[in-house]
């Protein structure tokens, strides 16, 4: 069992920066795939960002090169710091977990409660 803990939404102006945390419990984060989705109002949840056990990543189109996802197994956290926001970027924001880097990206076994970020123009 696993529990994903968000943190670090907020409100920014469009080009401004927000660093996303989560919070893993238990002894086996490690082992697990990690990914960024978000949820905008009126759309579809989206995995905008993954990391497999090894550190390898992947991301959507529209964050790549102004988002990143990280891990610290031995914080057992995962980041994702977004530059360059933009006003389509709003969304909440949710960490997942799942055994593998293409599993998580599609069905994820774990959830967090989700952060919210707005991002004004």
């Amino acid at each position: 069992q696993v529990q994903l803990v968000e943190s670090g939404g907020g409100l920014v102006q469009a080009g401004g920066s927000l660093r996303l945390s989560c919070a893993a419990s238990g002894r086996t984060f490690s082992t697990y795939a990690m990914a960024w989705f978000r949820q905008a109002p009126g759309k579809e949840r989206e995995c905008i960002a993954a990391i497999d056990r090894y550190g390898g990543t992947v991301y959507t189109d529209s964050v790549k090169g102004r988002f990143t996802i990280s891990r610290d197994d031995a914080r057992n956290t995962v980041w994702l710091q977004m530059n360059k926001l933009k006003p389509e970027d709003t969304a909440v924001y949710y960490c997942a977990a799942g055994p593998a880097l293409h599993r998580v990206a599609s069905r994820p076994d774990y959830w967090g409660q989700g952060t919210q970020v707005t991002v004004s123009s």
